[in-house]
């Protein structure tokens, strides 16, 4: 009602204005009307103004509660907005710019999809090579040849994260919902980055009993326990014979790991913001292999996968970093 009086302030002031000049001609020109009959003109003339904007409001009044909720017409662009001109022509806007917009959704959904196939291809295409390097390694014995095995490692953990954030789009068709011994999962990820860990010195310590057990998916739970095992162990100091402590237990109804390393630890001004895509820190700086990619793939898949991660740290004490699992018995 307040966008349809505003609406019309100019004709009501044109209407105002016409009612004071009409009985000025009358008065200028010497024509000696009897004040009964202007007045009674003026009423007749007003009773059908009024009578026009009662008909006109009821024409649009669907239109201006709509335009007073820009975010709901935004939503619902079908709405009924009445049969007055004016209301089919804002409807046939909203149709069209709603019809490029899911076109353009379309298109930019398909884009997306051949992008994510060509980057799975590039991926396992890159495989073999990766592989046949390997292979022609296992014949080397000189001193370069480790420096080559650290370097496809780096590139072979590359791979798998281009391919892991490529397949988030379509998490749900690529999951699988199971039974598994978090211990197992721990070792799983710690065999596939064993030469990592003997490479920086880093000696990994395993608490974990054999019968904690949680309910998730094998693939993506190893890949989140690698980006927080590469971390603990690249930012640690592999001078000093330091540990990565994994320690597991039940804490009320939740299924609790706990990551501790004993490295360089996070600042303050960083640690709530090491979850953001491609946010290194001053720390993470320092180490040309960061990519501030890590822990945000593992915020997202920790939300997808229903469980909980949390990060605590401090300069030169380490990083504690907390996943939890709620009792799905």
């Amino acid at each position: 009602m307040k966008l349809f009086f505003r609406d019309q302030l100019p004709l009501i002031g044109f209407y105002l204005l016409q009612m004071l000049i009409v009985p000025s001609v009358y008065w200028l020109s010497g024509e000696a009307r009897p004040i009964r009959i202007v007045l009674y003109g003026m009423l007749i003339s007003t009773v059908i103004f009024v009578v026009y904007l009662i008909v006109r409001y009821a024409q649009l009044h669907h239109v201006y509660r709509a335009l007073q909720k820009p975010n709901d017409l935004v939503r619902e662009p079908f709405q009924p907005l009445g049969y007055a001109p004016m209301a089919q022509a804002i409807r046939g806007v909203l149709h069209e710019q709603e019809r490029n917009r899911q076109q353009e959704m379309g298109e930019l959904r398909t884009r997306n999809e051949q992008q994510v196939v060509f980057m799975n291809r590039w991926v396992h295409q890159m495989k073999t090579p990766l592989s046949i390097i390997q292979l022609t390694l296992e014949d080397v014995e000189d001193q370069t040849a480790g420096s080559i095995q650290d370097e496809l490692d780096k590139m072979r953990k590359g791979l798998e994260m281009v391919l892991h954030s490529s397949r988030l789009e379509q998490f749900e068709g690529d999951f699988r919902v199971e039974r598994l011994s978090l211990g197992e999962v721990i070792r799983g990820s710690i065999a596939e980055n064993r030469r990592l860990f003997i490479r920086k010195g880093i000696t990994p310590d395993i608490r974990i009993e054999e019968e904690l057990h949680i309910y998730s998916d094998a693939k993506w739970l190893r890949f989140m326990f690698t980006q927080i095992l590469t971390n603990a162990v690249n930012y640690s100091d592999s001078r000093s014979g330091k540990k990565v402590i994994m320690t597991a237990y039940l804490k009320g109804d939740r299924t609790v790991l706990d990551i501790q390393d004993e490295g360089i630890g996070i600042s303050a001004e960083d640690i709530h913001r090491v979850f953001n895509p491609y946010f290194t820190g001053k720390r993470g700086r320092q180490y040309h292999e960061s990519t501030g990619m890590g822990l945000y793939l593992v915020r997202e898949i920790s939300t997808r996968l229903g469980n909980q991660v949390e990060l605590f740290s401090k300069l030169d004490e380490g990083t504690l970093v907390r996943f939890s699992w709620a009792d799905q018995k």
